[in-house]
C-alpha cells in the first residue's frame, strides 16, 4: 500500500464510520516501533506504522485508522479525545475501533531470562547473580571494590 492509498482509505473510513471529512494527512511513519498509529495534536495528521498492514493486514489497519480518527475528530471538536475520556471511549465502541492495537507478530519476545550468571569478588569471595551480563573490566564488588570474575552460567529450563 502505497501514502496516497492510505491517504483515501483514511478518508473513506472517515465518511463512513464518522460521517465527517478527515482534512489533513495520513503516512506511515518508518520510525514507528511499539505502537500502530498516533494522532498529532499540533498538526491534526496521522502517523501509520506500516509494520501493522504487512504483518495484520487490512483489517487491523482499518481498526488502527478508526482508532486515530477517533482522537482526530474529538480534538478537533473539543470534546475528551484522550484514553481515559469517557468521550473517547463511547465513540470507540459506536465505530468498533479497538481501545489497543494487536501485538506484532515479531514482536513477541518472552522477556523472562532464562539464565543466571554467577559472579564472585576475587577479594572478599561476594557472590553476585545477575540476568545480564557485567561488564568485569567496568564494574567492581560493590562491598570492598575489589575485581570481579564470572563463575558460571546457569540455563533454566
Amino acid at each position: 500500500m502505497e501514502q496516497q492509498q492510505l491517504q483515501l482509505l483514511v478518508e473513506k473510513i472517515s465518511v463512513e464510520s464518522f460521517g465527517k471529512l478527515f482534512l489533513h494527512q495520513a503516512f506511515f511513519n518508518p520510525r514507528l516501533r511499539s505502537t500502530g498509529g498516533r494522532y498529532l495534536l499540533s498538526t491534526h495528521n496521522i502517523e501509520i506504522n506500516r509494520k501493522y498492514y504487512d504483518q495484520l493486514g487490512e483489517k487491523e489497519l482499518v481498526g488502527i485508522i478508526k482508532h486515530e480518527l477517533c482522537h482526530y475528530h474529538l480534538h478537533l471538536e473539543g470534546k475528551g479525545y484522550q484514553h481515559k475520556d469517557q468521550d473517547f471511549k463511547q465513540l470507540l465502541k459506536m465505530v468498533g475501533a479497538p481501545r489497543f492495537c494487536a501485538q506484532l507478530p515479531d514482536m513477541k519476545v518472552t522477556r523472562k531470562s532464562n539464565k543466571i550468571l554467577l559472579y564472585q569478588c576475587t577479594k572478599c569471595q561476594q557472590l553476585y547473580r545477575r540476568k545480564r551480563s557485567i561488564d568485569t573490566s567496568r564494574y567492581v564488588c560493590g562491598k570492598c571494590r575489589g575485581k570481579l570474575t564470572k563463575i558460571k552460567e546457569i540455563t533454566l529450563g
